[in-house]
């Protein structure tokens, strides 16, 4: 079985090294990262991008270009000059797609497909994965455990799998969900399959398997690889466990129970200060302590009151996260004592059941890019001491009860939005200074 080596795991977080553009502007050129996986170029949901103006202008962004689109939740990949983006169509037949697209002018470059039936799917409007760009791969994996790997350059298929076939995957009540992870010469998907297959490693240029671990079903939250005191840890997390597996083979070294309502399992595991954070809507959030043997773990808090998140990435800095909570929207906590310092009022996301914001943190300051449900984009600051709102503009509308839960893509000096209906690209308000920071 192959292995990977210690040195390499460790730098594994980095092996999509974030891409750049170049981008020309009055003072000279500013240099902005791509965004080809889940959480950004890092997994973490940080960007290096242009610095921004904080006076947008009244009429709203400048639109480069919008382009029709079907229904889907997953987000959108960029890469140099290629934008990605999947949808349903059911006309003339039901079908899945992923659009390659121009990122400077939004026309088609190629297009995959392949049948679906999503029948009873509930939220059946699409899929729910982003697309994942490494090198001239892109990998893609549909709502009903369609998995394949595609030539980025052409749309060429390299290799696929049903996954309901081949791994016994079990597709939950709004379908797979889970972007797939690259990992080295690995690429991780959460089928929540059988026979032990809720987590499966593949070799990411031949598709051959290399390692399937785990007998719990299929959630939504996309793995995380960690730094842990005992080396590289991935951490999963199932409707029924937080689990903790050796990235080299699969093995779980250690697994806490954690019973989800619905199996909502959604939002990626944060690790920082020793502690894996996991944000939960019906029961609340966990934090998990880690050891120096790769088996040590211990519950370090609960929390049930205030930090219920659903479908937001909580985002990291200086000893706090910020997250958005099912009742007062935007929180402030403290990681190591889940503290409150504070909520936003609403001022992010409206009240309701599933309240939904994406949170970026914007180069290394405390500046946050925030697209919210409905289909705003907000620049603030977020600080221990509070939600600090400097500029927001209406990107795109959302359908009755069609609210923006997949996340944009942030690439040169734009950011592209998805709808069920639309596709769009906008021009960032970049400072003519054209530094990198804020």
């Amino acid at each position: 079985m192959p292995t990977i080596s210690r040195s390499r795991l460790r730098l594994a977080s980095l092996l999509l090294l974030p891409l750049t553009l170049w981008i020309g502007c009055a003072a000279g050129i500013v240099r902005a990262e791509d965004w080809p996986r889940w959480g950004g170029p890092r997994g973490d949901e940080t960007w290096r991008g242009p610095k921004l103006r904080e006076a947008w202008p009244a009429e709203g962004l400048k639109r480069v270009w919008q382009r029709p689109l079907g229904g889907g939740y997953g987000g959108v990949a960029a890469v140099e000059e290629r934008v990605l983006v999947m949808d349903r169509q059911t006309e003339p037949t039901e079908r899945e797609r992923l659009l390659c697209c121009d990122a400077a002018t939004g026309r088609e470059l190629w297009l995959y497909e392949t049948p679906v039936e999503y029948g009873k799917l509930d939220y059946g409007n699409g899929p729910r994965a982003m697309p994942v760009i490494d090198g001239n791969r892109v990998y893609l994996l549909g709502a009903l455990g369609h998995f394949a790997c595609l030539e980025l350059a052409t749309g060429k298929l390299l290799w696929k799998y049903e996954l309901r076939e081949s791994h016994g995957a079990r597709i939950p009540t709004w379908g797979l969900a889970a972007s797939p992870l690259i990992l080295g010469q690995l690429v991780i998907v959460h089928p929540g399959g059988t026979p032990n297959a809720c987590w499966v490693a593949f070799d990411k240029q031949t598709g051959k398997e290399v390692w399937r671990s785990g007998d719990d079903p299929a959630g939504y939250a996309v793995p995380v690889l960690i730094e842990a005191p005992s080396g590289p840890l991935l951490i999963g997390w199932s409707p029924t466990h937080i689990v903790g597996l050796l990235p080299r083979d699969g093995r779980i070294v250690w697994k806490i129970p954690y019973e989800v309502t619905y199996g909502v399992s959604i939002a990626t595991p944060i690790y920082h200060e020793n502690l894996v954070f996991i944000s939960g809507y019906w029961h609340g959030s966990k934090a998990v302590r880690l050891g120096k043997q790769p088996g040590d773990q211990e519950l370090a808090w609960e929390e049930n009151k205030f930090l219920r998140g659903l479908m937001a990435q909580p985002i990291y800095r200086d000893g706090h996260v910020y997250t958005i909570d099912k009742q007062f929207g935007l929180t402030c906590f403290e990681l190591r004592t889940a503290r409150k310092k504070w909520d936003c009022g609403h001022r992010v996301v409206e009240r309701g059941a599933n309240p939904q914001a994406t949170l970026t943190w914007l180069n290394d300051t405390d500046r946050a890019l925030i697209f919210n449900e409905n289909g705003d984009l907000i620049l603030a600051r977020l600080t221990a001491e509070g939600y600090d709102e400097r500029a927001r503009a209406h990107l795109i509308d959302r359908r009755e009860r069609a609210p923006l839960w997949a996340h944009p893509a942030y690439a040169g000096n734009r950011v592209f939005v998805r709808s069920d209906s639309e596709f769009i690209a906008y021009e960032l308000p970049v400072d003519e200074a054209g530094a990198d920071g804020q």
